[in-house]
């Protein structure tokens, strides 16, 4: 198995399920953390033109539904609905993966023990898809059933990355002008302490105008009388 993201448009597509109920039970990473992750996910997916497949489960009877901001990154897809934990027993899911003619799966959903597992068990047993986890993309109801659902599926072939890991490696390289720009933008809303070194090195050292919707005037100091 190649172990490396092939160039975007070319073999990837990607699959997501993020619901509020399944995130209350997360314990192996703090909840808004996860949240940004899965989101900065999607809009690298966005900017990469990859096809990408939001699936949901039990949406009105338990789950609720998928994160806004997800649903956001992609206004016009439909969401599929299932009854299974496990999204390959679902054929709207099999038939939009087969649909987009991709062969490797970047997933990311909740929760890693269970969704993703058999999710990317089933995928690679049944119809030979490459299996790309999201780590921090991903949560469990436990530190360790997400750590040991980890360790069990990278046994069985699946290839761990973050999703930080997943939008560079799509990039590739900075003199790819046209996604460079909103690639830059994701980084400075999703990246944390990277996003703010980047906003720093924007305006301190390029003198850029700060990234915001409207200007702010600074008032000079003062000294207190």
């Amino acid at each position: 198995m190649n172990a490396h993201l092939p160039q975007p448009g070319l073999q990837i597509q990607s699959a997501l399920a993020t619901q509020p109920q399944m995130a209350f039970g997360i314990q192996s990473i703090d909840r808004q953390t996860l949240k940004n992750n899965v989101v900065g996910l999607a809009k690298a997916a966005k900017i990469f033109n990859i096809p990408t497949t939001i699936s949901t489960v039990e949406s009105e009877s338990f789950s609720g539904y998928t994160f806004p901001e997800l649903l956001d990154v992609f206004p016009n897809a439909k969401t599929l609905e299932r009854s299974s934990m496990n999204s390959w027993d679902d054929q709207k899911v099999r038939d939009a993966l087969k649909a987009a003619g991709r062969k490797k799966i970047v997933a990311a959903g909740l929760w890693t023990e269970v969704c993703i597992t058999t999710f990317a068990m089933c995928a690679m047993q049944d119809a030979g898809y490459e299996f790309y986890v999201v780590a921090d993309a991903c949560g469990g109801n436990t530190r360790e059933a997400h750590d040991y659902a980890m360790q069990r599926m990278i046994q069985a072939g699946v290839v761990p990355v973050t999703w930080q890991q997943v939008l560079l490696e799509w990039q590739r390289d900075w003199a790819h002008r046209d996604t460079y720009d909103a690639v830059m933008q994701l980084v400075k809303e999703h990246s944390g302490a990277y996003g703010m070194g980047v906003d720093y090195a924007y305006t301190m050292v390029h003198k850029a105008a700060q990234r915001t919707a409207t200007p702010h005037e600074s008032l000079a100091p003062v000294p207190a009388r």
